[in-house]
């Protein structure tokens, strides 16, 4: 067992039930060690300060490219904004070449003034991976090595995580080297998704994958995976010994979900929102407001924007076929204010809607990988720029 498992096990043990230890990412202290997920299209800033409201500890902007935002591209730049007051600067990037992701760090250091930076390999999108990008990278350990070092020495005092998946398939599995990979790169902490790229988003997260890594190094591991609602949190860094959790699809179209998570995890006696078809009302209308003031682009354009979360919004909700097709029609914030005032407001989210798939559902499917791509994992190689296509992360 680590010395770092070791002293976690013995603040668990004296916590009162359910509370979890703070963890620190270098100079920053998460007091409930709770990771909104960076998520690409979805985490701008109207969804990170919406989910700062509800609690979460760390807010992590979406997904940008290093070569895009070394080459000037206005719409990467955009996508990598920070709100007014943002109280912990936080972006996911992605590079596949550790020359454009040292320009890219400083980049982000001296114009951004970033606090943290979380870097992803688990991105399974075959466009990327059969470029040998994505989740294929941590497969060749000298090349994630040096992005990974590449990254922490051009951060210098800003803490850098990384997040990966669990490998390509069962018969490829490395996080395990991940993991010590970003430990001897001096990361401060490591994210699992405890699923193969073939899995995609498929079946259940294997847990005891986090509870491995958590054994093999000393630095602080989130677990990320099937967690929909509180309770799973609980039972995941129980189960894994993890020092917090990262959260996806959970929350989309339930950004209580923090405060519920900040509630269970903090040992107190936990009072759970109730959510209601009136909840949800106030809460899209909300999201719009923060949406419509955040991007300088139409009404119409921003509407079309939102129309994915008014799906996840109502999924698991008793609210017909009808109300649920104009929802995804939507074209203006008078449009939707008009729908959600016909919503029976004291409904209360059915127990079968809690756990209702939202997002991502696909897999398992065979990885696309370029030719010859695990025969060697100590090859030297270096990618193609095909290889950091702005896509969705892990």
């Amino acid at each position: 067992m680590t010395a770092y498992r070791s002293a976690l096990n013995e603040q668990l043990h004296r916590a009162s039930p359910g509370e979890v230890p703070p963890v620190d990412l270098g100079p920053i202290r998460l007091q409930t060690p709770i990771v909104l997920a960076p998520m690409a299209g979805v985490t701008d800033w109207p969804f990170r300060s919406l989910c700062l409201g509800w609690g979460a500890a760390l807010y992590v902007n979406q997904m940008i490219t290093a070569r895009a935002l070394v080459e000037e591209h206005a719409p990467t730049w955009k996508l990598a904004e920070f709100g007014p007051g943002e109280p912990i600067r936080s972006i996911q990037l992605y590079g596949t070449d550790p020359q454009y992701v040292t320009l890219a760090v400083r980049m982000l250091k001296d114009r951004l003034d970033i606090d943290h930076l979380d870097m992803n390999f688990g991105c399974p999108a075959p466009k990327v991976t059969r470029n040998g990008g994505g989740a294929a990278i941590p497969v060749k350990r000298r090349l994630l090595a040096s992005i990974v070092e590449s990254a922490v020495k051009a951060a210098g005092d800003v803490p850098v995580t990384i997040k990966f998946r669990k490998g390509i398939d069962d018969n490829h599995l490395t996080f395990l080297d991940s993991g010590r990979i970003a430990q001897e790169a001096g990361c401060v902490g490591v994210t699992l998704h405890a699923r193969t790229a073939k899995d995609l988003y498929s079946g259940h997260a294997d847990w005891d994958a986090i509870a491995q890594l958590v054994e093999h190094i000393d630095i602080p591991v989130f677990g990320n995976g099937d967690i929909w609602e509180p309770w799973d949190a609980l039972r995941m860094i129980r189960h894994t010994g993890a020092a917090g959790v990262e959260i996806g699809r959970g929350c989309l179209g339930r950004p209580w979900l923090f405060s519920d998570l900040v509630a269970v995890l903090s040992g107190s006696e936990p009072e759970l929102t109730r959510p209601t078809l009136g909840l949800v009302a106030d809460v899209m209308l909300d999201h719009v407001r923060r949406l419509l003031e955040f991007y300088d682009q139409s009404e119409g354009d921003v509407i079309r924007r939102f129309r994915k979360h008014a799906g996840w919004y109502v999924a698991g909700w008793p609210v017909g076929k009808e109300l649920r097709r104009r929802l995804h029609a939507v074209g203006s914030f008078d449009e939707l204010a008009t729908i959600t005032a016909e919503f029976d407001k004291e409904i209360v989210l059915p127990p079968e809607g809690v756990r209702v798939k939202r997002s991502h559902t696909g897999g398992p499917r065979k990885v696309a990988l370029p030719d010859g791509w695990l025969s060697d994992p100590l090859e030297e190689i270096r990618l193609a720029a095909s290889a950091e296509v702005n896509v969705s992360g892990g």
